[in-house]
């Protein structure tokens, strides 16, 4: 099994190099739909990718060596749906603030996957 996972973590070191990262919702901006929120992490997707809800794959990117070492794996109860939000970058605490992101409502959870 273990080698799914590594053949897992290179299809998405494929899908990351070979895409333009776009951020589009930089650290310390408003969510458009919900202005109290302010991003703590960078946040954006990756350009001509498609997740669940149709636009491009989620990203975090944070502050840190621009690699991909985790996912998050998200459930959204109110807009019922699932997707994973690659983190690339990301320190320690900037993990900590993206999983207490998905985490901090009733309507949200998520799990970190580490590489």
């Amino acid at each position: 099994m273990n080698d799914y996972n590594i053949e897992f973590w290179k299809a998405l070191d494929c899908l990351v190099s070979n895409s333009e990262i776009v951020i589009d919702r930089p650290k310390g901006t408003a969510h458009p739909k919900y202005p109290d929120f302010i991003y703590r992490v960078d946040y954006g997707y990756l350009k001509d990718t498609t997740s669940m809800d149709g636009a491009g794959i989620d990203v975090w990117v944070g502050s840190g060596e621009k690699k991909l070492d985790a996912v998050m794996c998200i459930v959204d109860l109110m807009k019922k749906d699932s997707e994973i939000k690659l983190l690339i970058g990301c320190t320690e605490e900037e993990k900590a603030i993206v999983y207490e992101t998905h985490n901090e409502t009733d309507f949200m959870k998520g799990v970190l996957i580490r590489r």
